[in-house]
């Protein structure tokens, strides 16, 4: 565990084809239920500083106490995401670290050197921050706000998990 952030508490994944990737989470590894988003409401996102106008999907599921989270993005906007598929292809690009404390541990990062990649919010207080790699070998880390709703919807999606049957392998969100 982080000393500094606390337990890595997400694994993201950026894909190409979301519907692929959740059929395979479920059916291959039995990993689910996914809460699907098909049009994530992101706000105030910005890319290396500079605002940018990105469309994601995003699908949610737990594997006991750890949540996958698969990311497509549906335009060609400047990301963190879009640079992961150029330079790697899909896969494993993010982990992810979950505060009430956000300003603070956001400070701390800044503090230690990280620079902000992206960033941008999702609902009440779902801020987020992606930090650069650069300076450190690995995969990007994040960090999110659960202050508000986002961290009630978390605990849905890992109770879910718990007791899923396999029924139902995709819950779409907001449909």
């Amino acid at each position: 565990m982080s000393h500094s952030l606390g337990a890595v508490r997400q694994n993201g994944y950026v894909v190409r084809d979301i519907e692929s990737a959740m059929r395979h989470w479920t059916e291959a590894l039995g990993v689910g239920p996914f809460y699907y988003i098909e049009n994530v409401p992101v706000k105030n996102f910005t890319y290396q500083g500079r605002p940018s106008e990105v469309e994601l999907s995003i699908a949610l599921a737990n594997s006991g106490a750890l949540q996958i989270e698969l990311i497509q993005q549906r335009n060609k906007a400047p990301s963190m995401y879009m640079d992961f598929l150029k330079d790697h292809g899909e896969g494993l690009q993010h982990l992810a670290f979950w505060t009430t404390a956000y300003q603070s541990a956001y400070d701390r990062m800044i503090a230690k050197g990280f620079r902000v990649g992206h960033e941008g919010e999702i609902g009440e207080n779902g801020r987020f921050a992606y930090f650069e790699t650069s300076g450190h070998p690995g995969t990007v880390i994040e960090l999110s706000d659960i202050s508000g709703p986002k961290g009630a919807f978390f605990d849905r999606i890992r109770e879910a998990a718990e007791h899923w049957d396999g029924a139902e392998p995709v819950r779409p969100v907001g449909s």
